[in-house]
């Protein structure tokens, strides 16, 4: 059975997943989870900047932090995958987001086969704010299927390969009380910096 730990400082729980993200989050009682969607892919670190000015004035601590949506231009190699992740995990450890070595914060990383970025980048992230009575709201990050506990290397990267909404993925989304709660996925937020074209995309 798939179990939840909570972060409070966060306002959501979440599945453990690997080092460098956890395997779904759920918005505790009281909170609920909204999604930031950027007109074009920001780099990562100019990513990481605008996603702590909206944090920050929405009124929330960079710890509401609980999802986020990547893309990469191509899929990497396991040395480039792993430097990749120590970046964008330290990011998070100044957040203060990792918390007795684990990881809250789901993710999921897409290269798209129409006009990729030129480089890593955010697409959207999620946080949470308070709401009073919200209906739960949860996300499952897009490596659902891939067993928890897999070392670094054995990580899957970004590629090529069609989407199975089912599995582990259907268990981590029973795992964070989507089925329990009739919770819902959280929805678009609002798009940040314009018009979004939509590109054709393949899930990691």
């Amino acid at each position: 059975m798939i179990s939840t730990t909570e972060f409070a400082r966060g306002g959501y729980s979440f599945i453990k997943g690997v080092f460098s993200y956890s395997a779904g989050v759920a918005a505790l009682p009281g909170f609920r989870i909204e999604r930031v969607r950027f007109a074009t892919p920001m780099p990562l670190a100019e990513g990481f900047e605008r996603v702590e000015a909206i944090i920050k004035s929405a009124g929330r601590p960079l710890t509401a932090l609980c999802s986020c949506e990547l893309r990469s231009p191509a899929p990497f190699t396991a040395a480039g995958f792993r430097q990749f992740n120590e970046l964008y995990v330290a990011m998070l450890e100044k957040w203060g987001l990792i918390e007795g070595g684990d990881n809250p914060v789901a993710r999921s990383n897409v290269c798209p086969a129409i006009d990729p970025p030129p480089q890593p980048g955010f697409y959207a992230f999620s946080f949470t704010t308070e709401a009073k009575d919200a209906p739960r709201s949860f996300v499952v990050a897009g490596s659902g299927e891939v067993l928890e506990g897999k070392k670094q290397e054995e990580l899957p990267r970004p590629h090529c390969r069609p989407r199975r909404p089912h599995g582990s993925r259907a268990a981590a989304e029973g795992g964070v009380g989507a089925e329990r709660d009739g919770a819902t996925p959280v929805v678009a937020r609002r798009d940040v910096a314009g018009h979004h074209r939509r590109p054709a995309l393949h899930r990691p």
